[in-house]
């Protein structure tokens, strides 16, 4: 069971809980709650942080594709203004000037996070068994 759960059940910090435990005073570290008690959570806890787990994993995959979606935008309005520019219906070279930097910005930024991914990749598929 994970120390914070603990410490949010008994109101313990978690060095309070790690002293505890190091000094092996179990009644202390549950405070007023017995084992009994904790024992039905013990399930619920566990299925949360299998939960959890598929949820960070849900998340990491949704803030990804959200940064790609991102980088499209911003390639896409650098576009624009190239082409807003090129037909004379904007004359400002700042607002150019930004876009194309944000969008070569996010452009390298989504390739080094691509190249770092297949980089752990490749090692993980090199891990012998």
């Amino acid at each position: 069971m994970d120390l914070a759960a603990i410490s949010a059940l008994s109101g313990l910090t978690a060095q309070q809980n790690i002293s505890a435990l190091n000094n092996g005073n179990n009644n202390t570290l549950l405070g007023s709650t017995s084992l009994s008690a904790l024992s039905g959570l013990t399930g619920t806890l566990t299925d949360n942080v299998q939960k959890a787990d598929g949820t960070m994993f849900e998340a990491l995959l949704n803030t990804a594709i959200d940064n790609i979606k991102t980088t499209n935008s911003y390639l896409s309005d650098a576009e624009d203004e190239e082409i807003k520019f090129a037909l004379g219906e904007s004359e400002s070279t700042h607002d150019l000037t930004i876009a194309l930097q944000k969008a070569s910005t996010a452009l390298q930024y989504t390739v080094a996070i691509r190249d770092k991914v297949m980089e752990a990749y490749r090692e993980l598929m090199q891990i012998q068994i």
